[in-house]
């Protein structure tokens, strides 16, 4: 079977700095698989290559089996390949369904048109409170994204990569400046969404990662440290090792 996304032997270099070391990754079609590491290991540098807004400096990307390392991010997200940020990256002075809308226009082409106003067509619309609704936003719909408190402005991100109908979702921190009472939420979701998609999430909340995750692959200065199911990862001594100074600075900040 022809995995969703792969990954062979990736490099990338800044300058004389080895970032991202031979990393081969592999995400079969529905695959639930989280990325891990500690601060600096890479994982947002992969993400980029994996989406085309860095390019390797040697290796491949392979998307249903297609070679894709060469292709542009917006001909990725055309073929199925989205992500959302740490960041959001949302269009904070429109409303949560002119976000949805423009995504859909620019996915179909119509973007052109779009602007008079965003979401003209019915059928545009009737996708877009669809997706709203999936994700329990249909009550700020008419909201700018600016109103909204952060937790909710992560599912308006999670709905425009929905929008994009993808086969491979990648989801960068989804739960980052999401108040841990929300973050159940966005998993809920993400539990919810089509079995068939392959979903990769890079996280720092291990709670998050247990939780979602049916593999989790463990990133250490830019290469692949190990990878396994949850419990193989919990019971391994080097990731706790590997994790330990990090782990007990959150706690301290946590609790100070």
């Amino acid at each position: 079977m022809t995995a969703a996304l792969q990954i062979e032997g990736l490099n990338r270099f800044f300058g004389a700095l080895h970032v991202t070391r031979d990393v081969n990754l592999t995400l079969q079609r529905g695959a639930r698989r989280a990325l891990i590491g500690p601060n600096g290991a890479g994982k947002t540098t992969l993400v980029n290559l994996m989406t085309g807004a860095l390019k390797p400096s040697s290796g491949r990307v392979m998307l249903e089996g297609r070679d894709i390392t060469s292709s542009s991010q917006a001909e990725r997200a055309r073929r199925g390949l989205a992500r959302t940020f740490q960041i959001n990256q949302l269009f904070r002075g429109l409303t949560v369904l002119e976000n949805l809308c423009l995504t859909i226009g620019e996915r179909d082409g119509e973007c052109a048109n779009l602007w008079r106003p965003a979401g003209s067509k019915p059928s545009v619309i009737e996708e877009a409170l669809d997706h709203l609704e999936s994700l329990r936003l249909v009550d700020d719909a008419l909201k700018p994204v600016r109103e909204l408190a952060y937790g909710r402005q992560r599912l308006v991100e999670i709905a425009i990569a929905l929008a994009q109908k993808p086969r491979v979702l990648l989801l960068d921190e989804p739960a980052a400046g999401v108040p841990s009472s929300e973050s159940h939420l966005i998993l809920d979701v993400v539990d919810a969404l089509d079995p068939d998609i392959a979903i990769l999430i890079i996280e720092h909340d291990m709670d998050v990662v247990f939780r979602f995750a049916r593999q989790i692959t463990v990133l250490v200065q830019g290469a692949v440290f190990t990878e396994g199911t949850p419990a193989d990862i919990k019971a391994n001594a080097d990731v706790r090792a590997v994790y330990l100074g990090q782990e007990g600075h959150q706690e301290a900040h946590a609790h100070g």
